[in-house]
């Protein structure tokens, strides 16, 4: 996988932490950074460690699945996508707080890093350098989690459901490249 692929995905799997990171920002009566900061933490951490742990399953495995690599990639980016452009069209109202304690924390590190598990998954079936793929996906993880609570406590919950739209939509358009060119019907 190329930079720029490894990018797109990294702001494709950061957009629930950022939808999430804009709640807890709409929470705050009044924007708080030390806060701003531990919640971006959390989801990047987890977002860096998520697809270390997918890449070791999928290495475990990729000796009987390498012949279909290309589809579980596909499958697994398309549903992820889905499910991701699914919520972000429900209207539920999630009960709002401005908690950060470990135990809320990381439970909504772990439910807005189990995708990017399962792109762990596709990377050990691809050449990717791990470890620089983690970095940037961390980074951008952390860096839109903090722009998420300022935007959130700035501006509301306009741009929660565009954020998790767009983060699907870029993982199917990944995962169908990704198909598209083991099926050698396009080359970039």
């Amino acid at each position: 996988m190329k930079l720029f692929e490894i990018i797109v995905i990294g702001i494709g799997l950061a957009m629930d932490a950022f939808a999430v990171s804009v709640c807890k920002g709409l929470a705050m009566k009044k924007l708080d950074c030390k806060k701003a900061i531990i919640i971006a933490v959390y989801f990047g951490i987890f977002q860096t460690l998520m697809p270390v742990l997918g890449y070791f399953l999928g290495s475990t495995f990729s000796s009987f699945v390498q012949q279909v690599d290309h589809w579980i990639a596909f499958i697994l980016l398309v549903l992820i996508g889905g499910n991701m452009i699914k919520d972000s069209t429900d209207d539920e109202e999630e009960k709002r707080n401005d908690r950060v304690d470990v135990k809320t924390m990381v439970l909504l590190a772990i439910a807005t890093s189990i995708d990017a598990l399962a792109v762990g998954v596709t990377f050990a079936f691809f050449e990717v350098n791990l470890l620089l793929s983690i970095l940037i996906i961390g980074i951008i993880t952390f860096t839109l989690s903090v722009l998420g609570v300022v935007i959130g406590n700035k501006f509301g919950d306009k741009f929660q459901n565009r954020a998790e739209l767009a983060g699907g939509i870029i993982l199917i358009v990944i995962g169908l490249k990704i198909l598209l060119e083991h099926l050698g019907v396009m080359a970039f």
